[in-house]
């Protein structure tokens, strides 16, 4: 196996990480969105900076500021224009809108020097995105109001600003993984002033819902965003693009499997389609066709 695919399965390990937002979400209860991203980004950025302290490499934080400016527009960027969205929108429609961005990271990648966008891969991703579109809707049709565009364009741009930043941090080789603890950080602080300039605070009810919390800051919104990044510098971008939307998925499976929801011959079709898809925009990883000169140009650009 060559290290581009390493870096790509560690890329992917995000996505099942993703795959237990939804599950912790809901175990952790009706803590606002901008306080629960302030609280698990702080517990993540701590932890990690902690670990880059203890371990000597606290220097990897000092980046030049256009970097800082990239990493944490994507972190919280991505997050206030979701949550916009959810408010000014229906939360099905939101929620669909946004989940464009794995397509989107698979055709900007096609910008990126030393990767060739293949047919496969925009097939595999809009494959994924009808998949994903069957389980966000439950099947149902959309129903798209005039009144709701704010909250669509907000979407858009959620969508938007992390497919982009997703694809320029290949660009960002250089840049350590480390310093994602510093755009965590920064994250955290920004979203605690959204926190108190747009939101009542509700704090986490007992011991399980606090653990709830604890796990996302550990997992989906903490350790996710640093293998995400060493996949997207290092790995096959397309198919980390294709196979993220397994995320909305799995979601949807731990949620109906912990008692939040139930199976829909919906979410049968959606597996179906996002299975079919990833396999299919993964089909040069899986059965070994990329070259050892696509591999190599492929590092190159990352080092670039």
């Amino acid at each position: 196996m060559t290290s581009r695919n390493v870096a790509t399965l560690v890329g992917l390990s995000a996505v099942a990480m993703w795959a237990t937002l939804g599950v912790l979400a809901a175990a952790a209860g009706p803590v606002p969105p901008f306080l629960t991203t302030a609280l698990t980004f702080g517990l993540s950025g701590t932890l990690a900076t902690l670990w880059l302290a203890a371990t000597g490499r606290l220097g990897l934080l000092l980046q030049p500021a256009k970097v800082w400016l990239i990493g944490t527009g994507g972190l919280f960027g991505f997050h206030f224009f979701y949550f916009t969205s959810l408010q000014l929108a229906p939360k099905v429609e939101a929620n669909l809108v946004n989940y464009c961005w794995p397509l989107l990271i698979v055709l900007f990648s096609g910008l990126l020097p030393g990767e060739r966008l293949r047919l496969h891969h925009v097939i595999g991703a809009a494959i994924g995105l009808c998949g994903a579109a069957a389980i966000v809707t439950g099947g149902r049709g959309l129903v798209i109001e005039a009144a709701h565009i704010p909250g669509y364009a907000a979407a858009v741009v959620s969508a938007l600003t992390w497919s982009s930043y997703s694809v320029v941090s290949r660009r960002l080789g250089a840049v350590p993984t480390e310093a994602v603890a510093g755009f965590c950080l920064a994250t955290a602080v920004l979203s605690g002033l959204c926190h108190v300039a747009l939101e009542q605070t509700v704090w986490p009810a007992g011991p399980g819902a606090w653990a709830a919390l604890v796990g996302l800051g550990l997992f989906p919104v903490g350790l996710a965003f640093f293998v995400w990044d060493y996949g997207v510098k290092r790995g096959d971008i397309q198919v980390l693009g294709a196979v993220a939307y397994l995320s909305p998925l799995t979601s949807t499976l731990l949620l109906v499997a912990a008692g939040f929801g139930s199976f829909t011959p919906a979410i049968a079709v959606g597996a179906v389609a996002i299975t079919a898809g990833a396999l299919i925009a993964s089909k040069d990883m899986l059965f070994g066709r990329r070259s050892a000169a696509g591999d190599a140009r492929g590092a190159a650009a990352t080092d670039a």
